[in-house]
């Protein structure tokens, strides 16, 4: 279990200091818009693809604390994995968020979000662009 201050301390870093920020005007990217409801996300996220390799993966847009900093951490995880690893380490972030059973070694930083799910309404802002990463993953499995 990770302490309460390295959790806080990773997610205001990639909040105040996001990675792969900014999307890049190329056509290569495959792109996805998510927006919420009941909140101020509205993100889009690009990830460039090479076979079955994700290549980069960038995101812009306003979002929460929450958002930015989780889809900055997993664009860091999910950058030079091969297409099947990259969802199973997004699956292995769903089962954190639901409190089951996952690989603590597989989701480094992500761990920080480790009790996420005590707070039900702040759930979507932690997967709002991850879900986005596993839409284009799996649109770019469907078109291989």
């Amino acid at each position: 279990m990770m302490d309460e201050n390295l959790k806080r301390a990773i997610i205001l870093d990639h909040y105040q200091h996001p990675h792969n920020k900014g999307l890049l005007d190329d056509e290569s990217y495959k792109k996805k818009h998510m927006a919420a409801d009941s909140c101020i996300d509205d993100i889009t996220v690009a990830m460039k693809f090479d076979g079955e390799e994700i290549k980069d993966v960038r995101f812009d847009g306003q979002a929460c604390t929450i958002s930015t900093s989780s889809t900055s951490i997993m664009s860091e995880l999910l950058k030079g994995k091969k297409l099947d690893e990259a969802l199973h380490i997004i699956d292995e972030y769903y089962k954190m968020i639901d409190e089951k059973s996952f690989d603590v070694e597989l989701l480094e930083e992500a761990n920080a979000f480790d009790t996420l799910y005590k707070q039900a309404n702040r759930i979507n802002c932690g997967t709002i662009g991850i879900r986005a990463m596993e839409d284009l993953i799996k649109e770019h499995q469907n078109e291989q």
